[in-house]
């Protein structure tokens, strides 16, 4: 019997999976091409990138900075580096955001409707960082990715 997962592991799975979602529908099934990562920003990151899910430019702007094999699609290490992003944007809203008093306190990210939600740039973070796509498979009928 399997141990249920927690919530952090129930989150990372839905990561990939919501991925997978969008991958599978037009060219190769386990990467992002540019019609798919806009179908994903603006449908599962509205809050996330309320600026930048309406201006195709700019999520064309995101698309480029991620793909740094320059093929025109993006792979699921190349997507995850925008996840980390916008994790570690919101984390830093969030402080900004913490109401006063002593401790550790957060505030709303943006996810939760603070004020200038989706304004961070995410501009050129992290180029120069290599991929290592060897010994890896994914099932695409269910659930299962073994790495």
């Amino acid at each position: 019997m399997e141990d249920k997962m927690s919530q952090m592991e129930s989150s990372i799975e839905t990561i990939i999976n919501i991925f997978h979602q969008y991958s599978v529908r037009l060219g190769h099934y386990d990467t992002l091409i540019q019609k798919e990562f806009k179908q994903l920003v603006q449908k599962e990151l509205p809050n996330f990138l309320k600026k930048q899910k309406k201006n195709e430019a700019a999520i064309n702007e995101i698309m480029e900075d991620l793909d740094t094999n320059v093929d025109k699609q993006l792979s699921f290490e190349e997507f995850i580096m925008l996840v980390a992003r916008l994790t570690v944007a919101s984390h830093e809203e969030m402080h900004n955001t913490a109401p006063p008093g002593q401790g550790h306190r957060h505030g709303p990210g943006y996810g939760k409707g603070s004020p200038d939600q989706g304004s961070h740039d995410l501009g050129s973070h992290g180029h120069g960082h290599g991929h290592s796509h060897g010994g890896h498979g994914h099932s695409h009928g269910g659930h299962g990715h073994s790495h």
